[in-house]
């Protein structure tokens, strides 16, 4: 009998990584690899990386690290390296230096090629390094085991072409590119057939979507459009938006149809107009909260989250306050914060006046408390409300666990069917999580 070869993916990052580790997991699948949930057991280990800050390269360094015991052990076991560290040129050198047990290292631009390198290096047993520096066109015939539950991600474009001056992104994903519309459609509408209940929509920044095709009917609220007049018990979300890009028509699409998430993330990374021209974000304080207004004017139910950047080079106690009251007048579902962290190759790495760490440490926990607190006092507002949920799970103890649009944890004491929504009426709160009942 022919033993089962096993793989392990290891994802950091974004919702982008995730959707990429379930296309590498497809290809693995198609040469008869099955998943399994642990290193030790594993014939193949592939690290898809993430470099958007300092911290999450050391930890891909560590966990790398961490592995040569076992291949010494394993020494068939095959070590693969992939995503946004490995499109840099200096990330790649040290991993060919100091771990020399990696056996295959590529890049974003040629993850589609993974299977054919995978079939390679069991061919000749030579390590085989190759990341391509510029990317190509889209491959539209890549395989895919999709691990997201309910949920689907769909890719509707690659790169970005903002160049904010801390991110290190366009020069690892390369510039914009828009998947064909009916492609996208196609995609989803099958899909839907396999019973997926959230299509999540995903580019580095959606509003562009259609930027790059001489067609002027391509725009991402066409493109939601037609998605949200599909038939079937679905609801679209899309990740991240752009808010220079943000326009009316898109957010007159999502006000007008129920199919569409209310829940927007929109990041505004700081709220002082001269942090966001040093970080090249093309847009105001006032501008954005102007947007927020008329978001807010034609959605009045939206959930607005934001990510925020804090201790970006030049950042005075001043410009930190204009963030802080920024976010009390916005009055966010949820903040993201990070600090700042220099990205080689950004303009931002060279920029005079640099924030010391206990400051930028300081600024997040502060930002972050305030948060938690907002959403406390949010979540109270709830309580007598009555919300679509889309039921995920039972648990061991009997009761059901769901999700709102919002992405808040329901918990339901009643008998109720997976995968399906249902409008319930929240009685309490515990924790984070919403206690509600089946509204019948």
């Amino acid at each position: 009998m022919e033993e089962i070869k096993k793989y392990f993916i290891k994802t950091y990052g974004c919702q982008m990584n995730v959707h990429e580790s379930e296309k590498l997991a497809g290809m693995l699948v198609s040469l008869g690899y099955t998943e399994c949930s642990n290193e030790k057991d594993a014939d193949v280990i592939v690290f898809n990386t993430c470099c958007i800050r300092d911290g999450a390269e050391q930890k891909v360094f560590g966990n790398v690290g961490a592995l040569k015991k076992l291949k010494k052990s394993k020494p068939n076991l095959i070590v693969a390296i992939c995503g946004c560290m490995t499109q840099q040129k200096d990330r790649v050198e040290i991993f060919k230096e100091k771990f020399k047990f990696v056996n295959i290292i590529f890049g974003t631009h040629n993850l589609n090629q993974f299977k054919n390198y995978l079939i390679e290096y069991n061919k000749t047993h030579k390590n085989l390094y190759e990341v391509w520096d510029n990317e190509k066109e889209i491959d539209e015939n890549v395989e895919m085991y999709r691990t997201s539950k309910l949920n689907a991600w769909v890719n509707i474009m690659y790169g970005c072409n903002n160049f904010c001056s801390y991110c290190i992104v366009p020069y690892v994903r390369g510039r914009e590119r828009s998947r064909n519309m009916q492609d996208i459609v196609e995609e989803v509408k099958g899909l839907i057939k396999e019973g997926y209940k959230v299509i999540t929509l995903l580019g580095q920044n959606v509003n562009s979507y259609g930027n790059d095709i001489n067609d002027k009917n391509v725009t991402f609220a066409n493109l939601l459009k037609e998605i949200s007049m599909l038939d079937g018990d679905f609801r679209l979300k899309f990740m991240t938006s752009h808010p220079k890009d943000l326009t009316d028509e898109v957010i007159d699409v999502i006000a007008n149809s129920p199919k569409i998430s209310k829940a927007i993330h929109l990041p505004v990374q700081s709220g002082s107009s001269k942090i966001l021209k040093s970080m090249n974000r093309k847009y105001t304080r006032e501008h954005y909260l102007e947007l927020v207004k008329k978001i807010k004017a034609k959605i009045p139910d939206v959930f607005l989250t934001t990510d925020i950047i804090v201790g970006f080079p030049g950042e005075t106690d001043e410009d930190f306050n204009e963030t802080i009251s920024l976010v009390k007048e916005v009055n966010y579902g949820g903040v993201f914060g990070f600090m700042y962290s220099k990205r080689t190759g950004t303009v931002a790495e060279t920029m005079p006046d640099q924030i010391p760490d206990d400051i930028k440490h300081k600024r997040v926990n502060e930002l972050l408390n305030l948060s938690k607190s907002m959403i406390k006092e949010q979540n109270k507002l709830l309580v007598g409300k009555t919300l679509e949920v889309l039921i995920e799970e039972q648990k061991d103890d009997g009761t059901f666990v769901g999700v709102t649009d919002s992405g808040k944890n329901v918990v339901i004491n009643e008998n109720v069917n997976v995968a399906t929504y249902y409008n319930a009426k929240v009685d309490a709160i515990v924790g984070n999580k919403l206690i509600a009942k089946i509204v019948k």
